[in-house]
């Protein structure tokens, strides 16, 4: 059996990987030639303010006073420069938005693939030392895709600001002409008292940089060199939105600090350059904010952020009478007179680099903006020339690259940008330009660079038939073999199956071997990547094994024959609703709402309701109280500390009952015993106090105290010991894990979710007694009460019993309230979703792996919950967990597919996300639930014993 999961485990990490190899793969493509327009540039130098995490809506709109909380931007716009909405992309975080802004492209998931193993390296690290608060790894800070940036091409550059940030655009670039200054990761705490530092910081750094450049001949001399950028990263409007929200004081008062600042760094260059006019400005931000404090989604308050420029090169207002825009922003933020020029995040790369002259990013797919351009319209024209050469030399290195691999005869090249159709539009531009219709020319090369786009996105997409097919064959292959295994385990599911199958003679292995050994050939003479041998072979030797099953599958035919049509399709309907039913609750929370209202009526469909009838009302009740929690909004964006606190005095009167309980029915009660669970009650005391006061402490802008800090980490450190140190009784042992659980869980809420472990759990204990109920109705005589079954470490394998189509009731209710406990709260799928300040009571300073760690085990409770209640079922039914994980595998994997199909790489970003995410969660919970199904057997089945004191008992 264990051999069969580590099998289960690498198939699955196969076909979890193969995504990013069929839809993700890195577009990214090198050995391209620098180009840049041969004209004079504008500007010799370049201002790049980021203000990280800033809305446009906040920037533009004005306060209710009427006054704008950033006059200083605002006379830019309606005195100086142009000004535009900067749409970003999916994922709204940091690292891509500045890839874009400075490289020019939309970081690819292939990227993000790379930068998830990094961190998945240093959590483990992290979790050991998780009390130290280190600095950031090594591995968050760097990019994991090697790009070209406009810092690389820029003849120097110097940058201030967080050190997330900067060092990776340092350590992309070639020479040492990218100068960083930083402050130490341990200012980006949340729970300061300002944080506004962090944008002072940069400010004051600056200023003295310059006032020590005067003293400097060296740097002096470099700073009035041409082709030079200054990067100014501002991290506290991004920090004061995640602490306090985007509609706190803190947020907008913070953008008046930024405002003041950048208008007091303007005066110092134009001071400094002795008003030369050489100096460009540009002010965006990487990435909005949602009004719950979050970003990484393609919700507009995230997607929209504000781009504004002025300076050496750029247009002066204009006003106008009318413009045409789809959105009422202009009328909201008074701006309906002053031209607004939009512009995608990554055209604001190539705009930069035309500024000062230097050549396009290598990688950058953006656009050049020229209407933003005040220059003459030859400049206009010949950069716009450039920029459709730069993108056309891609798409040249990116066909050249796909047709080096590919068979001749097998060979397809874009039919719309044939070699032929790319000089004659070059021609035709390069003629226009001659003839000095500018106009003309800047259309050709935007319908060259629209035409090179396309045709990079095709020959990126090559292979993605081919190899979704073979990825489909593993699928249904490996599905086919764990129902055959199941099949052959338990032969009263078709009670023809033979008990001796029969060998696969030697045609089969060498017809296989064959096929393997072409397929591998085919390959090879391809130079195809190690991971498509992986992807073309698996589904080889997955068929052979189902093969090697061929009198299992006889049999199972022969049995389905004998089974009633009527019978059949009507399980088969039923079982089919049921999956739907799972795809859909992952687009539509309000189905597990749906899929659990008909769980309550499980009851009146059999015996239960006259057998068991205080049973089945338990059941109903609680499964239609956990129904409300999909209906609720998206954990985080309403905090209630209210809830939490409420949440932890139900637990300790359900805790008083319960002990109460146990004492009357055992007649007697270990002391050990009652003090730990003393213990436990106390620890969920702690934990209503711990949260109640920092909740206090981080609204008096105080910080976290360092007394909640310690008494969280020895909390969450004990929630893993207490369960162990319990009875292995069934109800005792599933009652510590709930306390446990709980404490840990309360620590981490900010609202309703509080609630729902223990609503959850509370359908878990009825559940453990429906489905026993359930076995005594099948006819099973032997039945032992619940509160005498013991969990035990070595269970008797000749105890368990035949599977029935019961048990795959069983195993779907499993899967079910492992999705429920997945987006009961909210839509984890979306990066929004995940709310800081669910982690403050551990640690406000800015750390992603320990605030990742944090947040993976808050979404990991209420699945080792269901998990260990699972473990109690498996014991009062006598079912074999490899039938169940069996099962529960050929659920997830149908699933699987059903999204594999679903899985987009068009359309809006929100969209691709969402159908990644979606794959993702379904492939990891197979890979998860072996891990799960171990913890859930170590917490319920293992005993640590005091040892030195005598037992006594309570009377």
């Amino acid at each position: 059996m264990l051999l069969f999961f580590i099998l289960g485990v690498l198939v699955h990490c196969v076909f979890f990987a193969s995504i990013f190899d069929i839809y993700f793969t890195s577009p990214l493509v090198h050995g391209m030639t620098p180009r840049f327009t041969a004209l004079p540039p504008p500007a010799r130098r370049l201002v790049l303010f980021v203000a990280d995490g800033l809305r446009a809506d906040a920037l533009y709109e004005l306060e209710e006073n009427g006054n704008t909380r950033a006059p200083f931007i605002r006379n830019i716009i309606m005195q100086e420069g142009s000004w535009g909405i900067s749409h970003t992309r999916v994922p709204t975080e940091s690292r891509p938005g500045h890839v874009a802004l400075i490289a020019g492209f939309y970081e690819d998931v292939s990227a993000v693939a790379k930068g998830v193993m990094l961190v998945l390296h240093h959590v483990c690290t992290t979790i050991v030392t998780v009390c130290s608060f280190s600095q950031l790894p090594e591995g968050w800070k760097e990019n994991p895709v090697e790009f070209d940036s406009l810092f690389n091409e820029s003849k120097y550059t110097w940058s201030w600001g967080s050190p997330d940030i900067l060092t990776m655009f340092a350590k992309g670039a070639s020479g040492n002409h990218v100068f960083t200054y930083s402050y130490d990761a341990i200012y980006e705490d949340f729970g300061a008292d300002d944080v506004t530092k962090l944008d002072t910081w940069v400010f004051d750094n600056i200023k003295e940089f310059f006032h020590a450049a005067r003293n400097n001949q060296s740097l002096f001399s470099k700073l009035n060199e041409e082709k030079i950028v200054f990067f100014l990263h501002l991290l506290g409007i991004d920090t004061n939105g995640h602490a306090h929200r985007p509609s706190s004081r803190e947020y907008k008062d913070n953008i008046k600090i930024v405002d003041d600042g950048i208008k007091e760094i303007v005066s110092m260059f134009k001071h400094f350059y002795g008003n030369d006019g050489k100096t460009a400005f540009i002010f965006t931000s990487d990435h909005g904010m949602t009004d719950w404090g979050a970003h990484g989604a393609g919700h507009p308050s995230e997607t929209l952020t504000p781009f504004v420029s002025w300076g050496a090169g750029i247009k002066y207002p204009q006003k106008v009478s009318a413009q045409q825009f789809d959105d009422t922003f202009l009328k909201e933020w008074k701006l309906e007179n002053w031209k607004r020029r939009d512009v995608y995040q990554a055209d604001i790369a190539p705009l930069m680099a035309s500024l000062i002259g230097v050549p396009f990013p290598l990688n950058s797919v953006g656009i050049l903006p020229v209407d933003y351009l005040n220059n003459t319209d030859l400049f206009k024209a010949e950069s716009m020339f450039t920029n459709a050469i730069q993108i056309l030399e891609q798409f040249k290195v990116k066909m050249t690259e796909k047709k080096e691999v590919t068979l001749p005869f097998l060979f397809t090249p874009f039919k719309l940008l044939s070699d032929s159709k790319q000089l004659n539009i070059l021609r035709k531009a390069r003629s226009y330009i001659k003839q000095r219709k500018y106009d003309e020319a800047v259309s050709l090369c935007k319908e060259l660079i629209d035409l090179a786009l396309e045709g990079l996105s095709y020959y990126h997409t090559y292979d993605r038939f081919f190899l979704g097919i073979t990825v489909v064959l593993g699928f249904v292959g490996w599905t086919s073999y764990a129902s055959l295994l199941v099949i052959k385990s338990h032969s009263s599911l078709t009670r023809g199956v033979s008990k001796q199958v029969k060998k696969p003679g030697q045609l089969l292995p060498c017809s296989f071997a064959a096929i393997g050994v072409s397929i591998a050939f085919f390959l090879l003479i391809q130079a195809c990547p190690w991971t498509y041998y992986i992807y073309c072979l698996l589904p080889v030797s997955i068929w052979y094994a189902v093969l090697r099953e061929f009198q299992v599958l006889q049999d199972l035919v022969a049995a389905l024959l004998t089974f009633p049509p009527s019978r059949f399709f009507g399980y088969l309907l039923v079982f089919t609703l049921g999956i739907e039913v799972l795809v859909l609750s992952f687009f539509y929370r309000c189905m597990l709402t749906a899929g659990l209202t008909a769980f309550a009526g499980w009851p009146f469909f059999t015996q239960l309701w006259t057998r068991a009838k205080i049973t089945s009302l338990s059941w109903i009740f609680f499964s239609l109280l956990l129904a409300v929690f999909p209906l609720m909004p998206v954990v985080g964006r309403k905090p209630d500390i209210s809830l939490v606190m409420g949440a932890g005095l139900l637990v300790l009167l359900l805790s008083l009952f319960v002990i109460t309980s146990f004492i009357k029915r055992k007649g007697s009660f270990v002391n050990e015993e009652l003090l730990l669970h003393l213990l436990q009650m106390l620890s969920t005391v702690l934990s209503i106090s711990v949260v109640y006061s920092t909740h206090n402490s981080l609204l008096r802008k105080q910080g976290l105290p360092l007394i909640n800090q310690i008494v969280s980490w020895i909390i969450l450190a004990s929630s893993f010991v207490m369960p162990l140190l319990s009875p292995t009784s069934l109800l005792e042992r599933l009652f510590s894990i709930l306390l446990s659980s709980m404490s840990t869980y309360l620590l981490l809420s900010t609202g309703y979710e509080a609630l729902f472990p223990l609503a959850l759990s509370c359908l878990m204990f009825v559940w453990i007694h429906m489905e026993q109920e359930t076995l005594l109705q099948s006819g099973v005589s032997c039945k032992q009460k619940v509160t005498s079954i013991q969990f035990a470490c070595h269970t008797d394998i000749t105890q368990f019993r035949q599977l029935d189509l019961d048990d795959i009731r069983r195993a779907f209710f499993l899967v079910f309230f492992l999705v429920t406990a997945f987006f009961g709260t909210g839509n984890i799928a979306s990066l929004n979703s995940f709310d800081l300040a669910s982690v403050y009571c551990f640690l406000t300073v800015f750390s992603p792996y320990i605030m990742g760690a944090l947040m993976m085990w808050k979404i990991l409770i209420p699945f080792v919950l269901v998990m260990c209640a699972f473990e109690a079922v498996q014991l009062t039914t006598q079912l074999s967990s490899k039938s169940l994980f069996l099962m529960v595998l050929i659920i997830s994997d149908i699933m699987a597919l059903h999204f594999f199909f679903l899985i987009k790489d068009y359309g809006s970003w929100l969209d691709i996300g969402t159908s990644i995410s979606h794959y993702v969660i379904v492939m990891c919970m197979t890979i998860v639930l072996v891990f799960l199904n171990g913890l859930a057997q170590l917490l319920t089945t293992k005993k640590l014993k005091l040892c030195g004191k005598p037992k006594s008992h309570l009377i």
